[in-house]
């Protein structure tokens, strides 16, 4: 592969992936940053009355739906279309998705909306991180600074997306908040179409084709999926109570299965058998550090709306905007992080020990709350500093994480591996909404204390195991 550093010393094509992303997170973060008020804030606020447990509950399960969905999306990309155009269609079903949520009224509006953003989102997730990882060598050492560009770019959509929707939303209604993700999309996809032709081969590439001769056979499975599906909804097996639960049962069934179809695959040599045994126990660590993350949307959510003091100059900021505290981070120290891992290059600590310093910084910012458990009306500068601390626990394992599970991934499994990745995230935002359920704002501190602390153990325990691991990754960072 020619090295190509056009780009700040980064492939030219990194900056088009780059701004994709960032128009996708523009529409994905910001009508999730008004999503848990959409469906808990009275129906004279514009909302839909559900009362608050099943609304964050609700929110996790979503969450976590999105990224089981990347299971499908990196299928789809491996055996039948590629990325590359995986990462079109689903662009074109999330921008519907958005238009759905801004144009059709009550809970029709609210499910057609999340099915279509949750489908789509998955199936561009992972393909996006597998376009990314194209563009280098598995021994090019600017992989995680890369991949740490592309987050700041994930991050910059982040930020402006809550601000535009959560004012449109305070300023017009929820619906034209949605709206607004709808052209953010919109944007995005544009911004695809013109610049998907100048990817390498292999984004184009289809890692597994299926033979023509399997096509009845999964599609036979995909229509009896959907029916198991409408049937358990329609009997009222799933629920939008359980739905939180159901999703972690799924996640958890289909990561064992995922990790057996790949290890009983006969094409694994030795070596990538032994990379995907290392990618285990930080499955689970990534899986405890997103339960904690991704309570932005559940916990911290309902934070910002009855304990934070959000008056700045006489003026109540919206309640989603704390949301864009988190990006404001990442953009300013993402090219921090990248330039220190690029400086250090093969001297920089191994993944296992980022994953180990996320895991206890997490835990931190979660016992920062305690002090504050006592505060009538929580100052604003409180929940920065604990967002900082949330950003830099990012910043030590989800670009890290990316990058890492393109390095270990075998050739036959390349989008799926990467899928793999975002089955933690699925299991830990699913999490969030079911530890949320647990939150009390009457007394904050047992919850903050008990969480943090665990967090802190997983990030010890992996750290006494990092030889162990290194060993199974056979050579990888």
């Amino acid at each position: 592969m020619t090295r190509d550093t056009s780009f700040f010393g980064q492939p030219k094509m990194l900056l088009n992936l780059f701004s994709v992303e960032l128009w996708e997170r523009f529409s994905f973060y910001g009508m999730q940053g008004i999503l848990a008020y959409y469906m808990y804030y009275s129906v004279t606020d514009g909302g839909l009355g559900i009362d608050k447990v099943t609304a964050v509950g609700i929110v996790g399960a979503y969450g976590g739906g999105v990224y089981l969905s990347t299971i499908l999306g990196a299928w789809v990309a491996d055996r039948l279309l590629g990325s590359e155009r995986v990462l079109f269609y689903s662009a074109i079903l999330i921008m519907a998705g958005h238009i759905a949520l801004s144009a059709l009224p009550g809970t029709i509006g609210l499910a057609a909306g999340l099915i279509m953003v949750g489908v789509g989102s998955g199936g561009l997730k992972a393909n996006a991180t597998s376009l990314v990882g194209t563009l280098y060598a598995k021994d090019d050492d600017r992989r995680d600074a890369g991949f740490s560009i592309f987050y700041m770019g994930i991050n910059i959509g982040g930020l402006i997306g809550p601000l535009v929707t959560g004012w449109l939303q305070v300023t017009w209604g929820f619906h034209i908040g949605f709206a607004a993700a709808a052209v953010g999309m919109g944007f995005g996809l544009i911004q695809y179409g013109l610049t998907r032709k100048n990817l390498p081969e292999s984004a184009h590439r289809i890692a597994n084709p299926l033979p023509k001769a399997q096509y009845l056979k999964f599609g036979i499975i995909a229509a009896v999926a959907v029916v198991v599906i409408v049937a358990a909804v329609a009997l009222k097996l799933i629920t939008a109570g359980n739905l939180k639960w159901v999703i972690v049962a799924v996640v958890i069934l289909a990561t064992i299965a995922y990790f057996a179809v790949i290890l009983a695959n006969k094409t694994l040599t030795d070596v990538e058998r032994s990379r995907v045994f290392s990618f285990m126990p930080l499955f689970l660590a990534s899986a405890v550090f997103w339960s904690l993350f991704q309570q932005q949307f559940t916990v911290v959510a309902l934070y910002a709306d009855t304990r934070l003091n959000r008056s700045v100059f006489g003026w109540e900021m919206p309640p989603s905007w704390v949301t864009s505290i988190n990006p404001v981070f990442i953009i300013i120290l993402a090219g921090v992080f990248a330039a220190l891992w690029t400086k250090w290059g093969a001297r920089q600590p191994g993944t296992p020990v980022k994953f180990s310093v996320a895991l206890v910084v997490m835990g931190l910012a979660y016992l920062a709350f305690i002090p504050f458990a006592a505060t009538a009306s929580v100052p604003l500068l409180a929940i920065v500093f604990i967002l900082l601390l949330f950003t830099v626990a990012e910043l030590m394992l989800s670009p890290v994480g990316l990058s890492l599970a393109t390095k270990l991934a075998p050739a036959a499994f390349q989008t799926q591996m990467v899928a793999l990745f975002f089955l933690s995230v699925s299991l830990g935002t699913a999490m969030s909404g079911v530890l949320a359920q647990w939150y009390d704002a009457d007394n904050e501190t047992p919850y903050f204390l008990v969480v943090g602390l665990v967090s802190i153990a997983f990030g010890v325990l992996l750290f006494l195991a990092q030889k162990p691991i290194k060993k199974l990754m056979a050579g990888i960072l």
